[in-house]
């Protein structure tokens, strides 16, 4: 003879309930489904004052670039009017881009950094 266990649940005694003893299974509770959170697309733009030199300490400084990376963004920002620099949850990205916009109005230069949804 082997052994089974068995669960009860919610045993009733009475009229309509099946009689005593009878098992009645358990259901599960349906796991909420969890979303990943929407990312953000952090952008810059490209205008005819800012030195190439300043954007790239830009994406040096506040997106972790190496020195090479930072160019050739740099340089498709340059050719192209703009180019993503990075993308981050919300959170994350509005404070890239007022840290950019603040950093570059300290320094007098025009440059635009956005965000849109990914």
């Amino acid at each position: 003879m082997s052994y089974q266990p068995h669960i009860l649940a919610d045993r009733k005694d009475g009229p309509g309930a099946g009689g005593p003893g009878e098992e009645t299974s358990l259901l599960a509770k349906p796991k909420p489904k969890t979303q990943r959170p929407p990312l953000y697309k952090v952008l810059l733009l490209n205008d005819d004052y800012t030195p190439m030199e300043f954007v790239v300490h830009i994406l040096e400084r506040f997106f972790g670039m190496n020195h090479a990376q930072a160019f050739d963004i740099m340089l498709t920002v340059h050719k192209k009017g703009l180019a993503v620099v990075g993308v981050f949850s919300f959170e994350v990205a509005e404070t890239k881009v007022a840290q950019v916009m603040d950093f570059a109005r300290r320094h007098q230069h025009p440059l635009q950094c956005t965000m849109e949804k990914e």
